[in-house]
């Protein structure tokens, strides 16, 4: 269910040089409505504003009311951003499933960790799963008049009791008519698959995958991938919610598998179909499959040759690293400790550059409570507990995936700059594989306790 009143939608960001701009529009400015229509979300204002007449009413930060009229080339963007892409907001989960990651969380943290979305609007525009359980006629009405597609849809089972199970909803068993539906609209989904030992594998994850393997024919398949993945669990989910851990025996039972149905789909469709999250061959301490496996990277998103990929985007950027940095500098770089290994050849080519010294503080998350931990769930708490008192020295590389998006807080509501203090050392935050390498390969100065790259962090 989501709030249904549209709000005018609110500028955070006027892009220089834009339309906007030389319109004289400002932050804090509110966006009312395009040629009489007010949009509910930013896929209304880019269809609206597609046109080359453009009536726009503005609610000014004054508190007044504008009327604005202009004259642009077709599908020339405005260059706003806004604070929100949904202007009537949220579409929530109505599920219940047991692997939620949000009801596995502790209590007291900031609101918007809570926040369950199933909202087929953000799964266009950001690829962010949803289950298709709360849609309404109008809903499936503006997705096939709007072209909405790809979606990314959680399956995680076809058979209807078992999905059911899982998603803890009656509609949940609607799923293979839905797939059916897209398939006759001639619009497309992404499926994943969270697998639950004793729930949905063995016989029941085949069942799933050949099922769906049903509707990746033609010029445009329905389903064009599967991505399956591991439950994710923590110590503060709740009791006798009937998950099983995934150990690393039943990861490589999963991967057999798999791999076998992927001979099967590479034969009779020409694609490898359905993947395995990178996290099943950490798990069950096997190889990660070469790069060339990985075809597009349909499944990118959900940790789908995710390592493969960062391994060969940092080789080739490695180009750009000097042979020596001066003055020295010694840096520690944190990364969960499922990549540990996979992560080795990285660390040993950055030390191949003279007067840098990279080493690899790889960590699990005693916060949320695992042994295995990917990069992205460490918590400032984490950092604090297991880094502290350790020489780290001049500063700490920090893969900006732990933090929340557009913001320096971790998921347990620490911030950067908190930890930083805590350990009496600069953080850099590093957004990619880019700014890994610029960040090593450029001297480090310390002035008054701030780290300065040659980038001016």
């Amino acid at each position: 269910m989501r709030e249904g009143t549209i709000r005018p939608a609110q500028v955070t960001c006027v892009l220089p040089g834009s339309i906007a701009e030389e319109l004289g529009f400002e932050v804090g400015d509110r966006l009312v409505a395009i040629n009489g229509d007010r949009p509910r979300d930013l896929i209304d204002y880019r269809y609206l504003c597609a046109d080359e007449f453009l009536e726009l009413e503005v609610l000014g930060r004054d508190g007044k009311t504008y009327q604005v009229e202009l004259e642009k080339d077709y599908d020339e963007d405005l260059g706003l951003e806004f604070e929100s892409a949904l202007f009537d907001g949220l579409m929530q989960c109505n599920n219940h499933c047991p692997f939620c990651f949000i009801d596995q969380q502790p209590p007291g943290k900031r609101q918007s960790l809570y926040f369950k979305d199933d909202d087929y609007r953000l799964s266009f525009l950001y690829g962010s799963y949803l289950t298709l359980t709360n849609l309404t006629a109008p809903e499936w009405d503006r997705i096939a008049q709007m072209r909405l597609s790809p979606l990314y849809v959680s399956v995680h089972a076809t058979e209807p009791e078992i999905r059911g199970r899982l998603l803890k909803n009656p509609r949940a068993g609607q799923i293979m008519d839905q797939l059916a539906w897209f398939q006759e609209q001639r619009l497309q989904i992404h499926a994943q698959v969270v697998l639950c030992p004793g729930i949905n594998d063995g016989p029941h994850l085949e069942r799933t995958l050949r099922d769906l393997a049903q509707f990746h024919r033609g010029d445009l398949p329905a389903v064009a991938s599967v991505a399956v993945v591991p439950v994710g669990l923590t110590r503060f989910r709740p009791d006798e919610d009937e998950l099983i851990p995934v150990s690393t025996e039943k990861a490589q039972e999963v991967i057999a598998q798999v791999q076998s149905l992927q001979e099967e789909f590479r034969k009779t469709l020409g694609s490898t179909f359905a993947w395995l999250a990178d996290e099943w061959f950490l798990i069950g301490r096997q190889a990660l499959p070469p790069e060339s496996h990985y075809e597009s990277y349909p499944q990118i998103g959900n940790g789908v040759g995710s390592i493969q990929l960062f391994l060969k985007d940092f080789f080739q950027a490695a180009q750009q690293l000097p042979a020596q940095v001066s003055p020295a500098c010694e840096l520690t770089w944190v990364v969960g400790n499922a990549v540990e290994f996979a992560f080795q050849p990285v660390v040993e080519r950055l030390n191949q550059v003279k007067g840098l010294t990279v080493t690899m503080a790889a960590l699990n998350s005693t916060y949320w409570g695992q042994d295995i931990t990917v990069t992205g769930l460490l918590t400032g708490e984490d950092l604090i507990g297991r880094l502290k008192g350790r020489h780290l020295g001049d500063a700490i590389l920090l893969p900006s995936l732990m933090l929340k998006h557009d913001d320096s807080r971790f998921l347990d509501d620490r911030t950067v700059d908190e930890v930083s203090r805590e350990l009496g050392v600069p953080i850099l935050p590093i957004a990619d594989v880019e700014e890994l390498i610029q960040t090593c390969g450029q001297p480090l100065s310390l002035e008054e306790g701030s780290v300065a790259v040659g980038r001016g962090k």
